[in-house]
C-alpha cells in the first residue's frame, strides 16, 4: 500500500471542511485536484472514506476511522519538519543542483523555498541542462545531485536515482471536443485526432517509445518545446495531445478551457526524482537536500495531482 502525504493533507482537509469547495479553497488547490486525490486515496485504501450529498461530504465508518490515523501522519510530519529546522541552520556549505526545464518550471520552485528556510546556511547554485549535460555533470563531478526526469535516465550503471513522483498522461483536448465525452479513450481514439507534439525534456521520444508499442501512429501537426503552445492549441481545437498531469492547467493564455480524459493502455508515468553518482559520499549539504526532498515526499514515489492556477 502506498499513498502520499499530500493525500493525506487533503483527506483531512475535507474532512474538517465537510465541502470539497471549501477544502480546496483552504488548501490552495483546484476542487479537482483535491477529487482525484481523494479518489485515489479510497482506491489504495479500497474503501469508501466519503459519503456524498448535494450540500457537501460526511465521513463513513472507515473515513472515521482513517482520520484518526491520518492525523497523526500529520501530526508525525510536523514534528518532522520542525526537527529539520532545529538541525538546518547547523549545516552550511553549498550544492550544485542540475535541474531539467520541466522540473525547474512545474516542480522544484516551491519546495526548494521551502529547503532554503529550513536550512539556512546552504547556498544552492541551480543549473538547468539537458538530461545528457545532467549525467555527464552527475558523473564527473561538476553537478553534487540532480532533479530530473528520471523516468528518461541513461546512464544506470553510474547513476543511482530514486523516485518521488509519477505524474500520470492524459489526453488534453479542448473543451467541446468529442472525445471529452467519454470517461477515458484509447491510443487509437487519438490517433484519428490531429496531434501537437511537445519535444521539450524528450516529451517526443517517451512519446512515440509507447506509440511504437501499439499498432496505431499519433497524426502530428505540430512539434514544440512550448507547454504553452501546446496548451494555446490544444484549446483552440486544432489538435489534442498527451501530457503529464505535472504540466496541466485548466485553462489556455488566453483564458479557453481545456480538459482531460484517461487513457487506455500502456502509456508511462512521467517520473521526476533524484539522481546522484553512484557510490558518492554526499557532503553534508548535498545530503541534507536528498534527505529533505525524500522525506518531503514520503521515501517513495506517489501519484502528482496538479492544482489550478
Amino acid at each position: 500500500m502506498s499513498f502520499s502525504f499530500r493525500q493525506v493533507r487533503y483527506f483531512i482537509a475535507v474532512a474538517e471542511a465537510g465541502k470539497i469547495s471549501l477544502a480546496a479553497a483552504g488548501l490552495g488547490v483546484s476542487q479537482s485536484a483535491v477529487t482525484t486525490a481523494i479518489k485515489g486515496l479510497e482506491d489504495e485504501l479500497d474503501a469508501p472514506l466519503f459519503e456524498r450529498h448535494p450540500h457537501g461530504v460526511i465521513l463513513t465508518y472507515e473515513g472515521h476511522q482513517f482520520l484518526q490515523h491520518a492525523q497523526n501522519i500529520e501530526a508525525t510530519m510536523a514534528e518532522a519538519s520542525r526537527a529539520l529546522r532545529r538541525t538546518g541552520s547547523a549545516v552550511t556549505g553549498e550544492i550544485r543542483v542540475g535541474l531539467t526545464y520541466t522540473v525547474a518550471a512545474y516542480f522544484l520552485p516551491q519546495i526548494l523555498a521551502r529547503f532554503v528556510r529550513a536550512f539556512p546556511g546552504i547556498t544552492v547554485h541551480m543549473q538547468e541542462l539537458p538530461r545528457s549535460e545532467i549525467e555527464s555533470g552527475i558523473v564527473n563531478g561538476g553537478l553534487d545531485i540532480a532533479v530530473m526526469l528520471v523516468s528518461n535516465l541513461e546512464n544506470s550503471q553510474n547513476i543511482d536515482s530514486e523516485v518521488l513522483v509519477r505524474s500520470r498522461r492524459r489526453l488534453w483536448a479542448c473543451a467541446d471536443h468529442p472525445l471529452v465525452a467519454e470517461e477515458s479513450v484509447t491510443l487509437a481514439q487519438i490517433a484519428a485526432e490531429p496531434y501537437v507534439m511537445l519535444t521539450v525534456d524528450e516529451a517526443d521520444q517517451t512519446a512515440m517509445r509507447y506509440w511504437r508499442r501499439s499498432p496505431h501512429r499519433p497524426k502530428v501537426i505540430f512539434e514544440t518545446s512550448s507547454v504553452e503552445a501546446v496548451r494555446s492549441m490544444v484549446a483552440t481545437g486544432m489538435g489534442v495531445a498527451i501530457l503529464s498531469d505535472m504540466v496541466y492547467r485548466p485553462w489556455s493564455l488566453d483564458g479557453q478551457r481545456i480538459e482531460v480524459r484517461s487513457v487506455e493502455g500502456d502509456v508511462p508515468t512521467m517520473d521526476v526524482g533524484l539522481g546522484w553518482r553512484r557510490g558518492a559520499n554526499m557532503s553534508p549539504s548535498a545530503r541534507a537536500f536528498y534527505e529533505y526532498l525524500s522525506l518531503t515526499y514520503g521515501g517513495s514515489a506517489h501519484g502528482f495531482v496538479n492544482a489550478e492556477p
